[in-house]
């Protein structure tokens, strides 16, 4: 098993298109970074300039961890369409490539050959988030400096730098597990079809869909947003609350698990049964 998720991770990797969202990342991260530098943190300023009258804020607030908290949330809209670009390739760009016959009249087994397609979707998207992770944060500490983290998010929250490092951490370690569930998704789709593109729009398009129905505050849509995995992708923004909702962040992650098994439960069935001689 080490061995084929060894070639099928070499496989991807060798391929130009998996680096389209590296590429854009390391173009557009930098770009924002470098530009909120310049702006000497007017965007701050103008968020706090109603609440300069009553309060009296000291110290270094806008730093690198309150750039890259923005960039965590700016750029997430994001981050699913890059993910779906290699989830949604994994199956179906064997079909496209005509090579479906070949890898599957080996005698290895279809659901060895199936698991370490999906262990390569789960390393690649653990591997680009955390690269989104390093590269914003590390930069934003870097051009920007240490301080508090002041979060402007249904009033003012004021974090102790002390009390910083490991939210990132685990907020995008959580980022990465809600990630999952979309590559998840994408890894469903392409087991449909015998396109690559197919997959991508089909997800986003889901995820487009499950997203507006879980922001906007429409009555008619309450009783369905618990049951959409979009209303619990935000996982990761929990862990910058004060006191963290441990129990929330529990439910949510058990959710997203639940969407990724059935995604991929009903994925492997469907490629079980997938014919090769048409």
């Amino acid at each position: 098993m080490v061995r084929l998720v060894y070639y099928e991770l070499m496989k991807t990797f060798l391929k130009k298109r998996t680096y389209i969202g590296f590429l854009l990342v390391a173009v557009v991260v930098p770009l924002v970074e470098i530009a909120m530098k310049f702006e000497g943190g007017r965007f701050l300023q103008f968020s706090l300039r109603s609440l300069q009258q009553d309060f009296f804020f000291v110290g270094n607030l806008f730093n690198g961890w309150f750039v890259a908290h923005n960039m965590m949330n700016s750029l997430w809209i994001h981050i699913p369409l890059l993910i779906t670009f290699v989830a949604g390739d994994q199956l179906a760009g064997e079909a496209t490539a005509g090579t479906y016959r070949l890898i599957l009249v080996r005698p290895v087994s279809r659901t060895r050959i199936f698991i370490s397609k999906f262990y390569t979707t789960v390393i690649y998207t653990v591997i680009f988030v955390g690269f989104l992770g390093i590269l914003s944060t590390g930069l934003a500490l870097l051009l920007l400096g240490r301080g508090d983290l002041i979060i402007l998010m249904r009033g003012i929250l004021i974090l102790p730098e002390a009390d910083v490092a490991w939210r990132f951490l685990l907020g995008y370690v959580l980022a990465a597990w809600a990630m999952l569930t979309i590559a998840s998704l994408a890894f469903l789709f392409s087991s449909f079809v015998e396109n690559a593109i197919g997959p991508i729009i089909s997800t986003m398009g889901v995820n487009m869909i499950f997203l507006m129905i879980t922001v906007i505050p429409l009555e008619l849509f309450q009783d369905i947003k618990p049951y959409l995995y979009t209303n619990y992708m935000n996982v990761w923004q929990k862990v910058f609350e004060d006191p963290v909702p441990w129990e929330t962040i529990g439910d949510s992650v058990a959710v997203l698990g639940a969407y990724t098994l059935v995604f991929v439960v009903m994925a492997w069935a469907i490629f079980r049964r997938k014919d090769i001689l048409t």
